[in-house]
């Protein structure tokens, strides 16, 4: 009897320390949890970031990738990402964002399929990412991929005033494009590691622009310009291309308050170049849609048959208006303007899939100039360039802008 009793009370104090270790595992595992897709009130920038961390388990496979790439695009998607990592200390936002780094730069620093012989100005802004890496790790490897970045800038083809070619293979042309891809990076760089000795080159590259591509009666940037007046799209007086491009106009716009996250308050040029995104801030706000916030393809022409509100140059926008009044740049007066664009973004161009992720429609997938097939850079060819759901270019700049917009 007395060791029934014994085993009894035996069973019950196991049953007990097991039911009491498993209620502490699981209040334990409920409390380190990480957010996912069902989580309620979940912000934007984390909805859209567990989206394509979902489809995309690894960040080289963004855009449908199957092997890795250097490349413009994972590098803007993974540079949001880790803005969100900052914003949040989930360490899967920084290590989704270091995976890509690691699938291409080995132990020696040696980026793969980086060729720098084709001094190709988008394949530089990846290396945005490597600076906050570097910092946490202190491996040599990422210090040397940024040193070999940073020397195809000192390398890279200009045309005879000063401005950055876009590629080897456009020459005498700048588009606007190009000042995204190099000049947060050349900024951060410089800054960095050179005590700011080329800060004065960065704003030339944005004075050059300034001058000879924007259109002085609606104050907006046109797609390109080609110094040399050469190329069958360049105006024969001018260089510039003929229209446009709402994207084009959402790099310049992220490249003004990218680079002015580096450029020192004292510098003689960080007022230029704050004057440059409120003239721009002003012009945009004149062409935004006022039913739905968004803006069109062809920036200027809302009206016009074929043209369409498009997400990417939507998304850009609405994150480059709110870090300029975060940051003190421009007027409260520009948070408006790019809430109105996020609520059209989120209300008119977003899906809710059965998983709970979403997709952003209306991303215009590329655009350019010349090239083969020649692009003529008329509004028949913005309108009629292929869509693409939850395409990179519009998908990073959207995570950007809730980021901004603590939406």
């Amino acid at each position: 009897m007395k060791l029934m009793k014994a085993n009894q009370f035996l069973f019950t104090f196991i049953l007990i320390g097991a039911l009491g270790f498993t209620g502490c595992k699981s209040q334990s595992n409920t409390a380190s949890a990480p957010k996912e897709l069902s989580s309620p009130n979940l912000k934007w920038s984390e909805k859209m970031a567990l989206t394509l961390m979902k489809r995309h388990p690894k960040a080289y496979q963004i855009d449908d990738r199957t092997t890795a790439k250097w490349d413009y695009v994972h590098g803007l998607v993974a540079s949001s990402i880790q803005e969100l990592y900052k914003k949040t200390g989930d360490e899967r936002y920084y290590e989704y964002a270091k995976g890509y780094a690691d699938a291409l730069i080995d132990e020696n620093g040696k980026i793969a399929t980086y060729d720098m012989d084709k001094y190709n100005i988008d394949m530089v802004v990846a290396a945005n990412i490597l600076f906050d890496i570097y910092d946490r790790t202190k491996e040599k490897k990422y210090l040397i991929a940024m040193q070999t970045i940073r020397k195809q800038l000192d390398d890279q083809p200009r045309t005879a005033s000063g401005g950055f070619w876009h590629k080897q293979i456009y020459p005498n042309q700048m588009w606007l494009d190009g000042l995204y891809m190099g000049q947060p990076f050349y900024t951060q760089y410089t800054v960095t590691f050179e005590n700011g000795k080329k800060l004065d080159d960065v704003a030339k590259q944005f004075e050059l622009l300034e001058k000879n591509d924007k259109d002085p009666k609606t104050g907006l940037l046109y797609h390109a310009w080609d110094e040399s007046r050469k190329m069958p799209w360049a105006d024969k007086v001018t260089g510039k291309s003929p229209n446009f491009w709402s994207r084009a106009l959402g790099w310049y716009a992220m490249a003004l308050v990218d680079v002015l996250d580096n450029f020192p308050k004292d510098h003689p040029k960080q007022k230029e170049l704050v004057g440059y995104l409120n003239e721009l801030a002003v012009a945009l706000e004149k062409v935004q849609d006022p039913k739905t916030g968004l803006w069109y393809q062809v920036t200027d022409m809302g009206g016009k048959e074929g043209n369409y509100l498009e997400a990417s140059g939507s998304s850009m926008f609405a994150y480059a208006l709110a870090k300029g009044v975060n940051k003190g740049y421009l007027p409260a007066k520009f948070k408006k303007v790019a809430n109105h664009a996020f609520d059209g973004l989120t209300t008119k161009l977003i899906k809710t899939d059965a998983d709970g992720g979403i997709t952003l429609t209306q991303c215009c997938q590329v655009a350019g100039l010349g090239g083969n097939p020649y692009r003529d850079g008329s509004y028949e060819y913005y309108v009629n360039e292929k869509k693409k759901d939850n395409d990179p270019k519009a998908t990073g700049p959207f995570i950007l802008a809730a980021i901004e917009l603590n939406r």
